[in-house]
């Protein structure tokens, strides 16, 4: 069976919508990728964005991860709480409701303010 997608595809889109300040859900970021949704589909899909993060964190990035969440309440799915973000930054709190809601824009507004301030620079030094 084909990959779903390169990494380095799944990051552009994420890079760009870090850049415009923006979340995407699963189905908005499968839909970039050319794919509907399906549980199959997103399940590939978190183990590429668990990539992009890993190359990422090499790189001294953010995480872009993230940046994917559910359609139906904002928040990222149980992969990002168990095996990605929440637990690399000590949060031990609730997957849903108020409490997680700030968790995660707190971390989802890190991420936009680091690519929004790289896509500054490079307007200052004029593009390179």
């Amino acid at each position: 069976m084909p990959a779903l997608a390169e990494p380095e595809e799944v990051r552009l889109h994420l890079v760009a919508a870090a850049k415009a300040g923006v979340a995407l859900s699963y189905g908005e970021l499968l839909g970039r990728l050319g794919y509907g949704f399906s549980r199959p589909k997103m399940r590939a899909l978190c183990v590429l964005l668990g990539a992009v993060d890993e190359a990422g964190a090499r790189l001294g990035e953010p995480e872009l991860a993230v940046l994917v969440v559910r359609q139906s309440d904002g928040l990222p799915g149980q992969g990002w709480w168990v095996a990605g973000g929440a637990r690399s930054r000590g949060y031990e709190g609730p997957w849903e409701g108020p409490q997680a809601r700030r968790f995660v824009a707190s971390v989802q507004a890190e991420t936009f303010a680091w690519w929004q301030s790289r896509d500054e620079t490079q307007r200052r030094e004029g593009g390179r």
